[in-house]
């Protein structure tokens, strides 16, 4: 076997990896360690944010042209955007318990299911198509924030609506418009999220302040979008 055939490989075992974080967050979940849970989602984030360019190193389209990658990344993907974060909103009390509880998690299992399966969910240009089922996101605001049930429960049916609303949304790792700026706040975003995760009780006030980042992404997005739409 070659060595471009390994790192082939590599690469997908790789991907494949962020199925076990997202398996160790439902058992961190299941054992109500959510702070440990919202760990494993933001590693299991940082392989999904690197895979794409070590295949693209691996040239693994080329080498193994009989595997499909992006399938892989998408299953994985539902498991770790969707299902994980959802089940510990519901585990946690971030939305009602019970029956109607459950009606509100169903939403975005859902509409994700009908979103990432949506033939330009990913398009050519780098944009998603609908809200990207970024729950992990929501779900971990719900926490840093304290937010209310009513709130985070108006705020999940809201944002599995927007899955199906033909907005473009920035790829980040990959849309070329702002990749610097975008970049450059993502770390920043993300040094925030780390200091978040390492306080026993999230500070308020940095997860707040930490909101520039999703706020810049919809703004940019949106920008981007109407832009378009207008030419």
């Amino acid at each position: 076997m070659s060595l471009s055939v390994l790192a082939a490989w590599g690469v997908h075992l790789y991907t494949a990896l962020g199925a076990v974080l997202g398996l160790l967050a439902l058992v961190a979940i299941n054992r109500g360690a959510y702070r440990e849970a919202f760990v494993w989602m933001a590693v299991a984030t940082f392989v999904d944010s690197t895979d794409g360019a070590l295949a693209r190193w691996a040239r693994v389209k080329e080498v193994l042209p009989y595997f499909d990658g992006s399938k892989l990344d998408d299953i994985v993907d539902y498991l770790n955007y969707v299902v994980v974060p959802v089940v510990l909103a519901y585990q946690a009390g971030f939305i009602a318990l019970g029956p109607a509880g459950l009606l509100v998690a169903a939403a975005p299992l859902l509409a994700s299911g009908y979103g990432f399966c949506q033939v330009e969910a990913k398009t050519a240009d780098h944009f998603f198509t609908g809200f990207p089922s970024y729950w992990n996101v929501a779900v971990f605001y719900f926490y840093a924030l304290a937010s209310p049930p009513t709130f985070n429960v108006v705020m999940t049916l809201l944002l599995s609506l927007l899955v199906f609303v033909p907005i473009r949304y920035v790829y980040p790792s990959r849309n070329p418009a702002a990749r610097w700026t975008t970049h450059l706040l993502g770390i920043l975003w993300a040094i925030c999220v780390v200091v978040l995760l390492a306080q026993r009780t999230p500070s308020r006030w940095l997860a707040l302040l930490s909101l520039f980042f999703p706020l810049y992404y919809f703004a940019l997005s949106f920008h981007l979008h109407f832009r378009t739409a207008a030419r």
